[in-house]
């Protein structure tokens, strides 16, 4: 199993479902509901990933992550598909964007992305 990873995500059903798909790979799923809790739980773990619903948080919130961060992996997910806010996610420093219904991909762009970076590294 690998690091942990911090989720930001506001709603319920779908922080749950992420959760449990999240923790078949990783020692810890720390779970956040706002941003100030988020850089909180980021810099006090040391994650090895970012799930964040860009739908609740600010793109400065990715920016900002990605300054301090730059090879934190930070995907985002979001409900609604929107080209113009998954490229000015990308643009901010996400890795990804992916949509939050869809479990598995956000699984699989979390491990990739991780190992990319762990590569990088």
């Amino acid at each position: 199993m690998a690091h942990s990873v911090v989720l930001f995500a506001r709603d319920s059903h779908t922080a749950d479902s992420l959760i449990g798909s999240l923790r078949s790979h990783f020692h810890a799923v720390l779970v956040t509901q706002s941003g100030d809790e988020l850089r909180d739980k980021v810099a006090a773990s040391k994650p090895g990933a970012v799930v964040l619903d860009i739908e609740c948080s600010r793109l400065a919130e990715v920016a900002n992550l990605h300054r301090d961060y730059p090879s934190l992996p930070i995907v985002c997910t979001h409900r609604i598909p929107d080209e113009e806010l998954w490229m000015a996610a990308l643009d901010a420093g996400a890795s990804d964007v992916c949509p939050a219904d869809d479990v598995n991909i956000v699984l699989n762009s979390v491990l990739k992305n991780m190992a990319l970076a762990q590569a990088a590294a």
